[in-house]
């Protein structure tokens, strides 16, 4: 075997190591926090009553997941978030590129966006349970409120913020209007679409959390965290948490890998 072969294969062997490192650095994070909560827990500044060890909290959590007790709630509070998010989307990416098509709509809406954009969406539970009640349709329409504040404002910065230059060669080209509003200005307000409907989703999870612990509910992740603390069932809370906090990362990821799928050409 050659030198040359030979430093080629120990770079190669190198860079296999450097990228399997590279995919477990997310759990460093994960290892870090259970790290310093497992020190808190056992150090007995904190009454074990009130903070379990992450083994006991995850030992609840796998009970919870191979019983099936916590199931109902974990769809229900899926099926929450989600028809928010659809409905916060099929109203607010339309009306956000509308806005931002026209500057001057824009600014005449502006300052609603931003004035409900920057109220607590928690807030105004009180207001949303006057008009709609405690039933399930009320937890939705708060959640899809709030999801769909964020997705006008950045599918109207998106479209606004589009490459000039980009419009104006379609424009030297012969392009009409509207084939510079779909082929130009649509595809140059994805990627700030896709920032919206990211933080869309996870606001319309939070909110969804918050409803479910607020208004009355039968199911739901945010009931049941409720529940637990009510009766002092505190590894069952910090159970529910943490399957929440998962839930929440796994849909981050899920659109983070929807925007590498249909945005790939973003910063081009």
């Amino acid at each position: 075997m050659t030198a040359s072969s030979v430093r080629s294969s120990n770079s190669s062997a190198q860079d296999s190591l450097i990228r399997s490192v590279d995919r477990l650095l997310p759990l460093v994070g994960v290892l870090v926090l259970f790290g310093v909560w497992w020190l808190i827990a056992i150090s007995g500044f904190v009454n074990p009553v009130l903070l379990p060890t992450p083994i006991a909290t995850i030992g609840t959590l796998i009970t919870g997941i191979l019983t099936g007790v916590m199931l109902p709630d974990f769809i229900a509070t899926v099926l929450r978030t989600f028809s928010a998010f659809l409905m916060a989307a099929a109203v607010g990416v339309p009306i956000g590129v509308a806005l931002g098509s026209s500057e001057k709509l824009y600014r005449s809406m502006e300052f609603l966006i931003d004035f409900f954009r920057s109220t607590p969406a928690s807030a105004l539970i009180p207001l949303f349970i006057l008009f709609f009640g405690i039933s399930d349709f009320s937890k939705v329409v708060i959640a899809a409120f709030s999801a769909f504040l964020l997705i006008v404002f950045n599918s109207a910065y998106g479209v606004i913020n589009a490459k000039q230059s980009r419009i104006l060669a379609a424009k030297v080209m012969g392009a009409n209007r509207w084939r510079v509003f779909k082929d130009v200005l649509l595809l140059e307000s994805l990627p700030q679409t896709f920032i919206g409907l990211r933080s869309g989703i996870s606001i319309s999870l939070v909110i969804v959390i918050v409803a479910e612990m607020f208004i009355g509910t039968e199911q739901g992740l945010g009931k049941r965290i409720i529940d637990a603390q009510q009766v002092l069932n505190v590894s069952d809370m910090y159970a529910s948490i943490l399957v929440t906090g998962i839930l929440g990362y796994f849909l981050n990821m899920l659109f983070l890998l929807l925007e590498k799928r249909f945005v790939h050409w973003s910063g081009k």
